[in-house]
């Protein structure tokens, strides 16, 4: 079986590879707005934050993972309780001090070494969590799909019509993957998103008022935190959850491209990289900037492993966080243009994570294993929450939690080495 180099991945900014960054980001940006939305942050302000986290991430990996950081939704019930509670810059403090425990978690990694992470993350318990990102999202593509919000609450547009943009938009991605030659291969979203875009304004769903009455500059509403314990008591468990989520992240990505990023440029620069990005953003406004699933997805369906992409991506982020007719239209998007295209996206992330389970060469049928593997993975779909006053831990981060302390609990099989599997990708 062929294990992931340790050598350093190329790195390359070319013009070329402009339109690659713009399909990133139209990837990344649903997510990346609705999390201002929904709390009652600026979204210019996550667009800025997020284009500026991917440069420090970028800068303290050493260009070495394709990946792009956007608004974390693990935090957003939490930060509307800190909001309403507390008010806007306490809310920020205690999000910016969930940077300090991306900080102790790259130090103990730093500390321990390899063989730790493999130790607590085996195969096992990553297979499972990045099948779950794709198995959590799932309902949220489906959705939108059908019209609605992600979540499922609000029609956005009537069912059949949204099926049509969906199914055109998911036709001409699979068809473009598939079908297409040279670089119009390497950008098979961006083609999905613009065929259901043109199937939207054919179908009237289309909404250019709030373009027209936008401004062509906008200055983002910067904020400043100020000190409240509380709030950093109610956000600092969640980022402890989401660091495992991160975890799993930077295994995926590792998986898709055949580079041990937890051993070069190291899960602590990873890590660190999540910490600093996290605290810039919400040192001027801005939720949380930490690594994005959906725009892992995108890597494994467009195979485009340059980092370099996503520096594009990131400066994308930044321009349009100042040009308010730019950003208001992606918004025109309908939602199940962005559903169809999830589906692929989210499929992907999903047969990635069995991929990586498959080929660890551990025995699933052992009672041990079936139990680890099963229960990481239930966890998640099922929507297990469990906490205690306004704390609580739910989805792939207390799977990946209750995996890692049954992996640490229950006994080895006798005369069976356990396989460090994080390294055998």
């Amino acid at each position: 079986m062929n294990k992931p180099t340790i050598l350093p991945q190329d790195y390359s900014f070319k013009f070329s590879d402009c339109l690659l960054g713009a399909q990133t980001l139209t990837i990344a940006f649903g997510a990346t707005v609705m999390v201002p939305l929904l709390t009652g942050m600026d979204p210019s302000i996550a667009l800025l934050t997020a284009g500026l986290g991917t440069l420090i991430f970028q800068i303290i990996t050493k260009g070495q993972i394709p990946v792009f950081l956007g608004s974390s939704f693990a935090f957003v019930p939490a930060t509307i309780y800190g909001i309403q509670t507390w008010g806007l810059s306490a809310t920020l403090f205690g999000l910016c001090m969930c940077g300090i425990v991306y900080f102790l978690m790259s130090f103990l990694v730093y500390v321990r070494s390899q063989e730790f992470v493999n130790r607590l993350f085996p195969t096992l318990i990553t297979g499972p969590i990045i099948m779950n990102i794709g198995l959590v999202l799932a309902p949220v593509a489906i959705n939108m799909a059908m019209g609605k919000s992600g979540d499922g609450k609000i029609v956005l547009v009537e069912e059949n019509t949204a099926l049509i943009v969906a199914g055109i938009a998911l036709l001409a991605t699979i068809a473009t993957r598939l079908c297409a030659k040279g670089r119009m291969q390497l950008i098979p979203i961006l083609v999905g998103i613009i065929a259901g875009y043109v199937a939207s304004l054919y179908c009237g769903i289309v909404d250019f008022t709030k373009v027209a009455q936008a401004s062509w500059f906008v200055l983002p509403n910067f904020s400043v935190p100020t000190v409240n314990w509380q709030a950093a008591l109610l956000m600092v468990p969640i980022a402890a959850v989401s660091a495992i989520e991160h975890i799993g992240d930077i295994v995926a990505i590792g998986g898709i491209t055949r580079r041990n990023y937890v051993r070069y440029p190291g899960l602590h620069r990873s890590l660190l990289g999540d910490g600093v990005a996290t605290m810039v953003a919400s040192a001027i406004g801005g939720p949380p900037s930490i690594t994005y699933a959906e725009v892992t997805a995108g890597v494994a369906i467009t195979k485009t492993y340059n980092p370099g992409i996503m520096t594009w991506a990131s400066l994308a982020a930044i321009m349009l966080a100042f040009v308010g007719k730019v950003g208001i239209f992606l918004q025109t998007i309908p939602s199940p243009v962005m559903g169809g295209v999830l589906i692929l996206l989210f499929g992907a992330i999903t047969v990635t994570g069995l991929h990586l389970l498959t080929t660890s060469q551990q025995d699933l049928m052992s009672p041990r294993n079936m139990t680890i593997v099963g229960i990481v993975l239930v966890i998640p779909v099922g929507g297990l929450t469990l906490g205690y006053g306004n704390f609580a831990i739910s989805g792939i981060g207390l799977g990946g939690l209750v995996g890692v302390l049954l992996n640490i609990i229950l006994p080895e099989p006798k005369n069976k080495e356990a396989k460090p599997a994080i390294v055998n990708i």
